[in-house]
């Protein structure tokens, strides 16, 4: 059950920070940035936006910041994410912050 609600929620974050995109184009946001906006741990929220240019949904520039790779027409990620976090156990974590050593 943990792990079906960590790739629930993972999921509907990615719908989130996806539909943000949509809705403004031209958003430029830096992983501090996002956190922020989105509620989001360090590490989590790195993942997250990671996982959206591995799947060409978003670029990194070279001064870091998270832009959407196309104005054009691009369809909204579907199941096709959910499919790729449960292949990829790389991208399911506890969802805590993880503790200082």
């Amino acid at each position: 059950m943990g792990h079906d609600v960590i790739v629930s929620s993972r999921e509907e974050m990615l719908r989130r920070i996806c539909g943000e995109y949509l809705e403004m184009p031209g958003l430029r946001l830096q992983c501090a940035q996002a956190q922020r906006l989105w509620g989001l741990d360090e590490r989590t929220c790195a993942e997250l936006l990671d996982f959206l240019v591995e799947q060409r949904f978003l670029q990194r520039t070279e001064s870091g910041s998270y832009v959407r790779l196309s104005d054009g027409v691009v369809s909204f990620p579907s199941l096709g994410m959910k499919m790729a976090f449960d292949q990829n156990p790389a991208h399911v974590r506890s969802g805590r912050k993880p503790s200082a050593a």
